[in-house]
């Protein structure tokens, strides 16, 4: 009996210690989790401030580029009450973003939050994400890029001056879109066209020559280097190519802005405008060419016949792909415009659509695998020129002064942010020799792009490019936003990373200097300027580009009516055997406007005035004091598209070229009318 008392004791007691053993451990449990809980609530807390932190230092950095563009704009506005034209906005904006990025790197100092930080960890390779367990949590990072040892202390000091550099993406797919299609879209292609050849030739042929002459000579400069120990990296050949294509896109905005307000000659302008809106393009291309030169065999640097041709078969291949997708976008835009006429009535809608359809052209070329610059740029031409027509009076407005504005402030921003980045940048290279090198080639080059074609042209060209236009061609090869935006797009190599640091020091000498001096340039090559009431040299079918006089034809009878509600109806230009078919094919609206004055855009719209021309419609003149006269062609008879053309171009910018009607504005005493041809009444008076 005593052992069975002893026992049931001792079960007891050991039951006691187990229930207080299990309300230990449920405590514990319980103490743990909430301890857990704890912590995991301060850890969101403690991320929820530091994403706050974040959004704020975000806006403060887009703040500093809006009070910088703000500050040019009230410069600029400054600079044109004064009449200062020595330094263009854009050269502003640099010299801003310079002063700004001198304060960023020495004034302002904001610290990392370096504790808990693993400053080494080894890994084999560097993936593009990893993924980071942390007990039991997997926290994902994205790879920046490679940091050298000497640099770390200037990412603990400073995290302002890495939050304002921009992935290098943001230019090509926000910035550079509206910048190219603006190009394309306030094109003045009568006079473009009228020096078709010339413009292509320089664009094309000089671009080409151009790359080569800076990539050789740039490649005996790095041999030099590698000579005499100053090279701290690889450096080869196809890396010179690239730098001698990305250096010959050229950006003359500031002797153009000066041209526009000077008057100066409208083919010195139209050369110099066409030239940099197309080698910009081809210039990407090119370097796109060059980076898929591929040889086989281990050594990629070595020469190889096919891999050359392959690289030309690309360079081809991508560039009248992309044009074609460019024309064809915008040829799609004509039709969508052209047949839902209803859409007029809402002029939002109809802004709206016609701002997405220009801006997709340029993401779809490069989900394509094409060059959006090229693509965005024959889709502003092509909308200029078709979808314009078709556009409601308000809509046309709203376009132009739309794309004006992304003009504006996407090319400040990017001239702002050059400035910036000769400061916050941290793998810049300058190289003493190779930034001389670079300047010689790059004057090398454009003297062997312009000087050598100018002769050959002339040849050929009824209107010489005389020798002073030459000069100040080539004195008005500036660097910008495109050469700018391709050597920031991959800094990775020692090879780039010294390319980009030239290249800002190259953009800027020739918007400040070149730019600058561009009134005294003018005046050194006695360039006369027409002034507002000047007359332009009038000029004939004859000393217009052949191939611009064969598109004419083609577009006025056939693909302007087709795409337009503007234009001769097709049932004027089609064989009478194809009546059905041009009756089907022609909008009421075409024969509606055929006896309507209707406003149009004498800047964007080529031929709206050969319409007049082509069927028979009336001719208003007005003189001094205002009376009106009206002639019609004799007999009614139509005139074709030869005549138009001799026509349209026989006339000055004195005239407003409104569709269906030419209503020519009376003009000083010293002006007379030039006779048209014996069609036509001699009924025009002027003052």
């Amino acid at each position: 009996m005593a052992a069975r008392g002893w026992l049931q004791k001792g079960i007891n007691a050991a039951m006691s210690i187990w229930r207080r053993l299990s309300l230990f451990v449920l405590a514990s449990s319980l103490c743990l989790c909430l301890c857990r809980a704890e912590d995991s609530a301060m850890e969101n807390i403690v991320t929820e401030k530091k994403a706050e932190e974040s959004h704020r230092q975000d806006s403060a950095d887009l703040l500093v580029f809006i009070l910088l563009l703000t500050l040019t704009i009230l410069t600029i506005w400054l600079f044109k009450h004064r009449r200062c034209r020595f330094l263009h906005e854009t050269g502003l904006a640099m010299i801003y973003g310079l002063l700004v990025g001198v304060v960023l790197r020495y004034a302002i100092h904001v610290p990392s939050d370096m504790n808990n930080v693993t400053l080494s960890c080894n890994v084999n390779a560097s993936p593009a994400t990893l993924l980071v367990n942390v007990s039991g949590k997997f926290y994902e990072y994205t790879l920046k890029g490679e940091i050298s040892g000497n640099e770390i202390n200037d990412i603990q000091d400073n995290e302002m001056l890495r939050k304002v550099t921009f992935d290098p993406e943001v230019f090509f797919n926000i910035l550079l879109p509206p910048i190219i299609f603006h190009a394309g879209y306030s094109l003045k292609r009568r006079h473009f066209f009228r020096n078709l050849g010339s413009i292509l030739a320089y664009a094309f042929v000089g671009t080409v020559v151009s790359c080569f002459i800076i990539g050789l000579f740039m490649y005996g400069c790095v041999l030099l280097m590698k000579q005499i120990g100053h090279l701290g990296g690889d450096f080869f050949f196809t890396d010179c190519l690239f730098f001698g294509a990305i250096v010959s896109a050229t950006d003359p905005v500031t002797v153009l802005a000066i041209f526009n307000e000077l008057q100066v000659d409208a083919d010195l302008y139209a050369l110099l405008f066409g030239e940099s809106v197309l080698n910009d393009a081809v210039a990407l291309v090119l370097s796109s060419s060059i980076v898929a030169y591929q040889p086989e065999g281990d050594n990629t640097h070595t020469f190889e016949a096919m891999a050359m041709l392959k690289s030309f078969g690309i360079f081809l291949g991508v560039f009248s792909g992309s044009f074609a997708l460019g024309v064809a976008t915008g040829v799609v835009t004509a039709l969508i415009s052209f047949n839902f006429t209803k859409l007029r009535d809402l002029p939002l809608l109809e802004t709206a659509l016609f701002f997405l359809m220009s801006w997709s052209t340029f993401l779809l070329a490069e989900a394509c695998g094409f060059t959006g610059v090229v693509a965005v740029l024959f889709c502003g031409m092509t909308q200029a020129h078709y979808t314009f027509n078709n556009l409601s009076p308000e809509s046309k407005d709203r376009t132009k002064q739309l794309f004006e504005l992304l003009n504006f402030l996407a090319e400040n921003f990017i001239f702002s942010y050059m400035g910036l980045t000769l400061f916050t940048f941290h793998n810049h290279v300058f190289n003493p020799i190779f930034i001389v090198g670079a300047f010689l080639a790059v004057f090398l080059g454009r003297a062997a792009n312009i000087y050598p074609l100018s002769f050959l042209l002339n040849l050929s060209r009824r209107n010489k490019i005389t020798s002073n236009f030459q000069h100040m061609m080539m004195f008005a090869g500036l660097r910008g936003a495109m050469t700018f935006a391709l050597s920031i797009r991959d800094t990775a190599t020692y090879a780039r990373q010294m390319m980009f640091s030239t290249t800002l020091l190259v953009v800027f000498f020739t918007v400040w200097i070149c730019g600058g001096g561009t009134t005294q340039m003018l005046s050194c090559q006695k360039i006369r300027s027409i002034g507002p009431d000047g007359v332009e040299r009038r000029s004939t079918k004859q000393e217009s580009a052949w191939l611009f006089r064969i598109w004419y034809n083609f577009d006025h009878n056939y693909l302007k009516p087709i795409l337009t509600h503007s234009g001769p109806p097709l049932t004027a230009t089609f064989p009478a055997c194809c009546g059905p078919l041009a009756r089907c094919l022609t909008s009421p609206q075409a024969y509606e406007n055929e006896g309507q004055l209707k406003d149009s855009d004498s800047d964007l719209i080529l031929n709206d005035g050969d319409i007049s021309l082509a069927y028979g419609d009336i001719t208003v003149s007005t003189d001094a004091t205002g009376a009106h006269t009206s002639g019609t062609p004799v007999g009614g008879v139509a005139v074709n598209s030869d005549v138009a053309l001799d026509r349209e171009l026989a006339f000055s910018d004195h005239e407003l070229v409104i569709r269906g009607t030419r209503l020519v504005l009376p003009m000083d005493d010293s002006e007379h009318p030039l006779p048209l041809d014996s069609h036509r009444h001699k009924n025009e008076t002027m003052s």
